[in-house]
């Protein structure tokens, strides 16, 4: 959420901003509507310090009138009428403000001014890793190579639950719980993040407060009958671990890591990648989430998305860092880099994590706030998450990249001992 000062004192920059998003002929409309407010606060307000005036003014002029014996009821009359005047000023002047604090949720980001202008086609690689497969034509698609090694179950998956949700089994079981903990045990020894185990069930103040609600509740898996919802990502609870919350300037940067479940409707995605493990209901992620004071968090954006890297390099998987361009980047997001990994099989780069920067736009949201020095004011902090890394897609690019031409699958070096094993055959 933005500070709504942004509506009141700089309405151009935001149009502007949401021009680099290709967002102006749909918010414009609510942009206006956001500045006739304004004047009409600004009006109420004036009349408001009028009214006030003349009924203090003619206060005074009763009380001298009553000391001196005299008729004061002409001017007590004024006086009632002035105080009604105030209180359908102040009702306003209050609606005003809250109709522009509702318009302030529907605003995406500001993006910072190195994100490019433009949309999907705008996005710029910024560095790679590793040399991807050339020999793709003979590489099985993951479904294929996963069906037949038995540790992937699509038709059971849609049996029980539907179409996108998946069952591991076996060695493919095992699999997800190796890459869990692989990649936790590194975010914690050697990047220092604090381990959490979050519910995946939250309120509809945390979803609010990391900017999945109002825009995409309809997204979003909700339990009927209670304002709870399934979470889409750890980067939820995580964030929302301090909200309302003050940190202490010593405290900062802090960052944690999570495994969880998350649950995407990914309405509006129907025929889109379909096949396999590539778009899916339910998936597995190793999520981390960063809080940094405003002078650190393009600093920590860098860190955070390393530490993504890392894992990336230790599994082998050839990978690029992408800059996505305003119009691709997510809606809480000042600046996100997307790491991709070129799966031969299906002939592609898959996102595998979004390593974002949200400056104060989710800790304005979930009131998330640091005290720069003892006795100063408390700031809002800048939060910071990326995935490291989501497993659906990890895992087609394992059995993708790693395949043999006896169909068996290597197992990266840096897995094989939580895996117990050198390849899946």
């Amino acid at each position: 959420m933005h500070d709504i000062r942004l509506l009141r004192d700089q309405l151009d920059l935001v149009r502007d901003a949401m021009r680099r998003r290709g967002k102006l002929d749909e918010l414009g409309p609510l942009l206006d509507r956001a500045e006739s407010l304004e004047r009409d606060r600004r009006s109420a307000i004036t009349e408001l310090e009028a009214q006030q005036a003349r009924r203090n003014k003619l206060t005074q002029e009763v009380g001298q009138l009553r000391k001196a014996g005299a008729d004061a009821t002409a001017l007590m009359a004024e006086a009632r009428a002035a105080g009604d005047a105030i209180a359908v000023l102040e009702q306003r002047r209050s609606e005003a403000d809250a109709a522009v604090q509702q318009m302030l949720y529907e605003l995406p980001n500001i993006t910072l001014p190195e994100v490019p202008e433009g949309g999907e086609s705008a996005n710029t690689v910024v560095r790679a890793w590793g040399t991807p497969r050339e020999d793709g034509a003979s590489i099985k698609p993951h479904w294929e190579v996963g069906e037949t090694l038995g540790i992937i179950d699509l038709p059971r998956g849609a049996k029980i639950s539907g179409s996108g949700f998946i069952v591991y089994r076996g060695a493919g079981a095992r699999l997800v719980r190796a890459l869990m903990n692989m990649m936790l045990d590194i975010h914690t020894d050697e990047h220092g993040y604090e381990e959490c185990w979050v519910p995946l069930v939250v309120n509809r103040a945390s979803m609010t407060g990391t900017g999945q609600f109002p825009k995409f509740e309809e997204d979003v898996y909700a339990i009927t009958g209670e304002d709870l919802f399934l979470i889409p990502t750890a980067e939820v609870p995580v964030t929302n671990l301090y909200r309302d919350e003050i940190l202490e300037i010593g405290e900062l940067p802090k960052g944690f890591c999570a495994f969880s479940a998350c649950f995407r409707k990914e309405a509006g995605a129907a025929g889109k990648d379909t096949r396999g493990l590539l778009r899916v209901h339910e998936f597995d992620k190793v999520e981390l989430v960063r809080y940094a004071t405003p002078e650190t968090s393009l600093d920590e954006l860098e860190r955070l998305t390393g530490h993504s890297e890392v894992i990336l390099q230790r599994l082998g998987l050839p990978y690029r860092v992408v800059l996505l361009a305003a119009g691709d980047t997510g809606f809480s997001s000042a600046k996100t880099y997307d790491l991709e990994v070129f799966a031969p099989g299906v002939g592609k780069w898959l996102e595998v994590s979004s390593c974002s920067v949200f400056t104060d736009f989710q800790a304005r949201r979930a009131n998330i706030r640091y005290r720069p020095a003892p006795g100063e004011k408390p700031k809002f902090v800048h939060t910071l998450n990326g995935s490291a890394l989501a497993f659906s897609r990890i895992i087609a690019s394992i059995l993708e990249h790693w395949q043999q031409p006896d169909g068996s699958v290597r197992i990266p070096d840096a897995l094989q001992p939580y895996l117990g094993r050198a390849e899946l055959r």
